[in-house]
């Protein structure tokens, strides 16, 4: 996807995010995130929101905290979150193509990382507030899935940080069906290590997950359960990844 795209699906699922809230209500349960109401949800949302502008507008090249989530609720919270999401997306469209900043890990370039993070970001808990709310989910279009898969499994799980570990090296393969994307990741002691393609397919996979690519986005963020799509091979590879691939904020 285009740094353009990106920016499009950001304002959408933010603003879907919002409608959402509004239609579940702020003390709603959040089935993804045990312990959370959406009132919480959006805290967080509004933190992360701002977190990311202060790095886009104010170009900064190191690490910052963030500022803390807002002791807000009712509709103070919910307007509160519509204009951090709208700062962020007025400051990514804003800022030029050779923007420096600091990023999370590597991206195409800054301005890229950060509308494609925050995309996803966005789309991710857009689906678990209208998840709290109890009625169906707006579709993730295709090629929207396929890059979060690939921002999931190339991006966030080749950090240090990543929990996604074993002693016996194992092989899993996603396959999205409804494109032509794969990916083969080699598990190890060490963080995955993520092969695009056709490339990868010289490997024999241990497990391999296969549906539509909105299934595998759900699956791999831990929004629907392994069930959700066809599994062959060896289910407790697929365990690895489900039990351990939880991206948490620190």
């Amino acid at each position: 996807m285009e740094t353009s795209e990106h920016l499009n699906a950001l304002a959408a699922e933010g603003d879907a995010l919002a409608v959402a809230a509004r239609g579940a209500g702020l003390s709603a349960p959040v089935p993804a995130c045990p312990g959370w109401q959406v009132r919480d949800l959006l805290r967080h949302t509004c933190m992360v929101h701002r977190w990311a502008t202060s790095f886009v507008a104010e170009g900064h090249r190191t690490y910052r905290p963030d500022g803390g989530e807002p002791d807000l609720d009712g509709d103070a919270l919910l307007d509160h979150f519509t204009e951090g999401h709208r700062l962020l997306v007025d400051a990514l469209r804003a800022a030029p193509s050779g923007l420096e900043c600091w990023t999370v890990f590597p991206g195409a370039s800054p301005l890229a990382f950060w509308a494609r993070r925050q995309a996803h970001e966005t789309t991710i808990h857009r689906v678990d507030t209208e998840s709290a709310g109890g009625g169906p989910l707006t579709t993730v279009a295709a090629p929207h899935a396929v890059d979060g898969i690939d921002e999931l499994l190339a991006g966030f799980h080749t950090r240090a940080k990543s929990r996604v570990r074993t002693d016996s090296p194992r092989t899993l393969r996603v396959r999205a069906l409804d494109t032509d994307s794969v990916w083969t990741v080699q598990l190890s002691a060490e963080p995955p290590m993520t092969v695009r393609g056709t490339a990868g397919l010289d490997t024999p996979a241990d497990c391999t997950l296969s549906g539509t690519a909105e299934d595998l986005y759900l699956v791999l963020w831990n929004r629907r359960p392994l069930s959700a799509v066809g599994l062959s091979g060896d289910p407790e590879v697929a365990g690895l990844w489900a039990g351990n691939s939880a991206v948490v904020w620190s």
